[in-house]
This record gives C-alpha cells, sequence and structure tokens, in this order.
C-alpha cells in the first residue's frame, strides 16, 4: 500500500510541475520578468526565472494530503515558513533585496520548524562523548544549521541544473534513510520535492525552453532540504538500529550527504573574508564556476560530477561509518576538506595569473605571426630593389 503512496506523490509532483511550468515561462517572457545576464552570470541570454513558483505550490498541495501521515503535526508547521521563504523568493528575484533582509526570513521561517517537537534533538548519542544537550543548545545549533544549509543551497545555484541535481542526489539519500527508519511522512515530502527538481531539470537543461529556479525555488529546496537534516538528526535511538552505520557517527553522515554545498560556502567565505569582502559579495569563484572555466566543460558536464561527486562522498562514509568511530571519520573528513579546499585555492588564487600568461603568451604568438608575415611580404620587395639596382 505504501508504494502505491509512494507512486502518486512522487508522479502527481512530477506531472504537476512539469505542465505548469511552461506557463511560468510564458507568463514570465510576456510580463517581461526574465533574468538579465552579467558580468559574472554563466548564460550569455535573458532567460526565464521563477521556477521555484511551481515547488511551492506542489509543496502545498502535498502536504494538504500529508497531514494524516504526520505524527506531530508536522505538515501545518512547514506551511508559514514555505510561504514567508516564497514571498520573500519572489521578490528577491524581481527586486534584489538586501542579503539581511533574506536573512531575517529565513530565521522567522526556521522558529515554526523548531518549535515542533518532531524536530527536537536530545542527544548526539555519544558523538565525541556528547549524550544529553540542553534545550538551549538545541535551537542555537538547529538554527544555525539550517541557517547554514538554506544558504549553502542557494549559493550552489549558479550554472544551469547543478543546484536540481545535487538537489536530487540529497533526497535520494534521505529518501532511502526515512524509508528504513519508517518515517513515511518524510519519504513522501521527499518522493513529491523530488518529482519536481527532475521536472524542472527536464526545462533547466534545455535549450529552448530553459528556466531557473531562482530564490523563490532554492530557499524552498534548501528549507526543506535543511528541515530534513534536522529530523535525521533528532531520529531516536531505536530508529537508528535499522540503519547501517554506528549511532555515533550520525552527525557525519548528515555532513558528508550536504558536502557539495557546505564546503562550496566555507571556501567561499574564507575567499571573501580573506580578500576583506562581505561574505555575501557575489563572485564567480565558486567550484562549478572554476569547472567550467578552467576546465572549459559545459554546465551539464559539471553539474553531473559535482552531483556524482556527492553521491559517491556519501558512500563511502556511510560504509566507513558502519566500522569506523568518530576519530577515524573526522579525521577522513578534515583531510578531504583540506586537499579539496587546496586544490581549488590554488585554482583560485593561480587561475587569473594562469589566465594573464596565457593572454599574454597569446599576444605574442599573435605579435610574432604578424612580424613574420610583414616579414615575408618585405621579402620579396627587398630582392626586386637589389635587382633593380
Amino acid at each position: 500500500m505504501h508504494i502505491l503512496y509512494f507512486f502518486l506523490f512522487f508522479v502527481g509532483a512530477y506531472i504537476l510541475t512539469y505542465l505548469t511550468i511552461p506557463k511560468i515561462i510564458g507568463l514570465v517572457e510576456h510580463k517581461k520578468l526574465m533574468d538579465q545576464p552579467n558580468k559574472r552570470s554563466s548564460h550569455i541570454k535573458i532567460t526565464p526565472t521563477l521556477g521555484g513558483i511551481s515547488f511551492f505550490y506542489t509543496l502545498i498541495f502535498a502536504l494538504f494530503f500529508l497531514k494524516g501521515w504526520d505524527k506531530y503535526d508536522e505538515a501545518i508547521y512547514f506551511i508559514p515558513g514555505l510561504t514567508i521563504l516564497f514571498i520573500v523568493g519572489l521578490k528577491d528575484d524581481l527586486v534584489v533585496l538586501s542579503p539581511y533582509t533574506k536573512l531575517i526570513a529565513q530565521l522567522v521561517s526556521i522558529l515554526f520548524i523548531l518549535s515542533n517537537e518532531s524536530f527536537m534533538i536530545h542527544s548526539l548519542n555519544g558523538f565525541f562523548g556528547v549524550y544529553e544537550i540542553p534545550i538551549y543548545v538545541y535551537y542555537i545549533v538547529g538554527g544555525f544549521m539550517m541557517l547554514t544549509i538554506i544558504n549553502a543551497y542557494n549559493l550552489i545555484d549558479g550554472i544551469d541544473g547543478l543546484a536540481a541535481i545535487v538537489g536530487i542526489v540529497i533526497l535520494m539519500i534521505y529518501t532511502t534513510i526515512f524509508y528504513i527508519t519508517n518515517e513515511y511522512f518524510y519519504v513522501l515530502l521527499c518522493l513529491t520535492l523530488n518529482g519536481c527538481l527532475i521536472a524542472f531539470l527536464s526545462f533547466n537543461l534545455s535549450s529552448s525552453r530553459k528556466i531557473f529556479m531562482g530564490d523563490t525555488g532554492s530557499l524552498i529546496v534548501g528549507f526543506i532540504i535543511g528541515t530534513l537534516t534536522l529530523k535525521f538528526l533528532a531520529l531516536s535511538p531505536e530508529s537508528y538500529d535499522s540503519l547501517p552505520f554506528l549511532l555515533e557517527n550520525v552527525p557525519l553522515i548528515a555532513i558528508s550527504i550536504l558536502i557539495v554545498p557546505l564546503f562550496d560556502t566555507a571556501r567561499i567565505f574564507t575567499i571573501r573574508l580573506a580578500n576583506k569582502k562581505s561574505p555575501f559579495s557575489p563572485d564567480r569563484n565558486h567550484t562549478h564556476h572554476i569547472l567550467i572555466d578552467y576546465f572549459k566543460i559545459s554546465h551539464k558536464q559539471a553539474s553531473f560530477i559535482i552531483g556524482g561527486f556527492n553521491l559517491i562522498f556519501v558512500i563511502i562514509f556511510i560504509l566507513l561509518g558502519s566500522s569506523s568511530y568518530n576519530f577515524y571519520l573526522v579525521l577522513i573528513l578534515i583531510i578531504t576538506v583540506i586537499l579539496l579546499g587546496y586544490l581549488f585555492y590554488r585554482f583560485d588564487y593561480s587561475f587569473t595569473n594562469i589566465k594573464r600568461k596565457i593572454i599574454f603568451r597569446n599576444k605574442i604568438d599573435i605579435f610574432k605571426s604578424e612580424v613574420k608575415k610583414g616579414g615575408e611580404k618585405l621579402m620579396p620587395k627587398t630582392k626586386k630593389k637589389r635587382k633593380s639596382k
């Protein structure tokens, strides 16, 4: 019976999103609400945005039918947060808002989730020897974690397909986790949003019917992923018994699931602060920008490479987490982050110099070829003059 519901929610979300996105594209084009490319953009022509509108109403419809599946009335707690982020994201896509306005809206949205008993983290289950945690620590850590995830996901929405593919990978993993732990409300929520993202991806990667999810979509998806992460950490110890990794490794598994947005955000913020800029100031130092700029690969290729890395990294960590304890997993995580950070640090700080060298070398080659051509043109004339003498 559950399989039938899984199928209906996934297919229903896919169809609803797939059929309504063309209407959104038509409206956006008619009202000229297109995304204008700038010097940081990875696209060169004006493109419809606001694809995230379809995520909002699909999730609201799904939550209405999901209200009987939740144990702590979670469905009703999602709606205010989603609505606030939808309005703020929509306005930011139409009229750019300040980062601090969006930050306040995110905090208010997060408070609705934190106030529900289902998401309360009472223990870290022995992670580095920590068990019970005070309620105020839960609010601080839970709020900071969700805020980080929302903004991290928002930041990776920089090239075609990336945010959708990474979102699909993360939701696939959470679907599996919540299915194993019998949390069917969250399984259906994951399948609903995954149906939206897969339908959206076919348009986002299209050359003729392209649309961006915009902040309208990335804030909503980031909010759902943040909430799912909070729920994953708040599961009862008995629920973890059915999962294929040690109980104390749960926080590290959560980090591995979100490795792509978290790593990119940490790296970007570090670079911006090192350059004495605001951490929210836009630039082209993202991991996906370096891949397409340095390796000259397409948006689609870069998105699938990053999404594939995310999936492989999670599988490796789950396998290691089944036998290794905190210290070894943390050591592996730190080494991986340092290696990736150093790799992209080198690209980031030497990329400009390399580019300058290439441009300079090309100019020298052009100059040499022009001199050579000029010499070849002059040589016959010189010979003719010698003959005339």
